[in-house]
C-alpha cells in the first residue's frame, strides 16, 4: 500500500468504525432495560450494540492505523517494567484506536507506579478514573477505567480494573496520582466503587445523606418532585410521554 493510500485509509477510518459499530448485533434497546414508562430523557429509544473484543492479538500495532502505532512497544515496555509481576495484566485489548491493560485490582497501585516511574514510559499525568456499572457481568459488576498520558512520549493508554458488588473495593492511587483525588471521589459518589487509601472518599456531588449512587444502571429512575418558581417538576418515570 502507497504513503497516499494509507493517508486515505486514515482519513476514513473514523467512518469506517461508525458503520461497523451501527452493524453490530444490537443487546438491548433502553439505558436501563424498560420498555415503557413516561422517560423524557431520550435513553428509552437508546440501542447498545455489542461490546469490543475480549481480547486482542498482537501485533497490537495496525499499519493502517497511526493511532495504534506505539501499542507493541508500549505493551513490550510495560511487561519488561513488571518483570516477574507481569501477570498483573489479565489481558490486552486494542479496539477503537486505544489500547487498554485489564489489570487485578490488588496489582493496581503498583502497576501505576511502574507506569510513571520507569523510563520507558513516564506516563506523567492521569486524567481521571470513570466508573461503569455491568450488572450482568457476574462477579466483576464494578469496573474502574483510567486514562494515562504520556507527555515525554506522546502517549496515551487505559487501565481498566474490576470488582463485584459484593466487595467494592479498588486500591485508591491517589499517592501516586494527587490530581486523582476528586475524580476517585465521584466514582464513588455516582457507583459506589471503595477506594481504599483515598485521604477523604466524601461525596462530591449528591448530598453527604444520599442513598445510593445514581449512575449505577440498577438505580431507580424515578426522582424527587423539583419545585421551580411556583411550578412542579415530576420525576421523570411521572412524565407524560411523546411517543
Amino acid at each position: 500500500m502507497s504513503e497516499k493510500e494509507r493517508n486515505e485509509e486514515a482519513a476514513n477510518l473514523p467512518e469506517r468504525q461508525g458503520r461497523e459499530r451501527l452493524a453490530a448485533p444490537v443487546k438491548r434497546t433502553g439505558m436501563f432495560g424498560g420498555s415503557t414508562g413516561g422517560d423524557t430523557s431520550g435513553f428509552g429509544g437508546l440501542l447498545v450494540r455489542g461490546s469490543a473484543p475480549e481480547s486482542s492479538r498482537r501485533p497490537f500495532t495496525d499499519p493502517d492505523d497511526p493511532r495504534t502505532a506505539d501499542f507493541d512497544r508500549v505493551a513490550d515496555d510495560l511487561e519488561a517494567a513488571l518483570g516477574d509481576d507481569a501477570g498483573a495484566v489479565e489481558r490486552v485489548e486494542v479496539a477503537y484506536g486505544e489500547l487498554t491493560f485489564h489489570v487485578r485490582r490488588e496489582a493496581l497501585l503498583e502497576l501505576v507506579r511502574v507506569l510513571r516511574d520507569e523510563p520507558a514510559l513516564r506516563y506523567e499525568l492521569c486524567t481521571g478514573v470513570a466508573g461503569v456499572h455491568y450488572p450482568d457481568d457476574t462477579g466483576r459488576e464494578l469496573h474502574a477505567v483510567y486514562h494515562f498520558r504520556s507527555i515525554s512520549h506522546n502517549s496515551e493508554i487505559r487501565v481498566e480494573t474490576t470488582c463485584p458488588d459484593a466487595d467494592p473495593h479498588v486500591p485508591s492511587i491517589v499517592s501516586v496520582y494527587p490530581t486523582n483525588d476528586w475524580h476517585e471521589r465521584e466514582a464513588w459518589d455516582f457507583f459506589g466503587i471503595v477506594f481504599d487509601g483515598h485521604p477523604s472518599l466524601t461525596r462530591i456531588q449528591m448530598p453527604d445523606d444520599w442513598h445510593g449512587h445514581p449512575q449505577r444502571k440498577d438505580y431507580p429512575l424515578g426522582g424527587i418532585p423539583v419545585e421551580y418558581r411556583g411550578a412542579t417538576v415530576p420525576p421523570p418515570d411521572e412524565r407524560r410521554s411523546y411517543t
